[in-house]
């Protein structure tokens, strides 16, 4: 009111860290989604290409809601996304490669991510002057995040994904245990 109203810039440099924290530390269902994504993806290229895919769903369906345009109650969005993480996490300990149809489904579910984020952006809020450098840069905090969480994972275990032991002693538990927290949160979002 007193003409105080942030420009662009400090809107989008505002909101990166938003993004970011919901990640690092907030996000684990995110955190454990890109986990899943790292276990069965041992190059970089695919990898970074499944997590930029995500992304780019999850801001379609991210500036539908937030705009209104698409509302999906919690109470069902919030289960698919445990599920999405059992799926991953179960399509590793059970494939040992990507298939070509990966991608697609990877991007399907950053669809349904992307409503997760749209009622976290309705709580913070997107300031109406501001919408597009506001819902941008809470992406590129989101992506950032994402690829913080790879690369801690490639310094913690990348080097062994080279060994024939890889995908037996790290891939498939990291996989079930990962599966055994999604289906756990499916439980206690749907019937808790």
């Amino acid at each position: 009111a007193g003409g105080g109203q942030a420009s662009a810039w400090e809107t989008f440099t505002a909101y990166i860290p938003v993004g970011f924290d919901h990640i690092l530390p907030k996000g684990l269902d995110h955190i454990l989604f890109v986990l899943g994504l790292f276990f069965l993806s041992t190059k970089l290229r695919p990898l970074v290409w499944q997590i930029s895919a995500f992304t780019l769903a999850h801001t379609v369906t991210l500036a539908l809601g937030a705009m209104g345009w698409v509302t999906v109650p919690g109470s069902i969005v919030e289960p698919l996304i445990a599920a999405s993480i059992v799926y991953v996490a179960v399509e590793n300990v059970f494939t040992s490669g990507l298939s070509r149809w990966r991608p697609f489904v990877i991007f399907g579910f950053g669809l349904l991510h992307g409503l997760g984020f749209a009622s976290v952006l309705g709580e913070f809020g997107l300031p109406e002057g501001q919408f597009v450098p506001a819902l941008i840069a809470f992406n590129v905090g989101v992506e950032l995040g994402q690829l913080t969480v790879i690369a801690m994972a490639f310094i913690a275990v990348g080097w062994m994904t080279r060994k024939a032991w890889y995908r037996g002693r790290v891939a498939i538990p990291a996989s079930c245990l990962i599966a055994a927290v999604g289906a756990y949160w499916f439980v206690e979002r749907v019937f808790l």
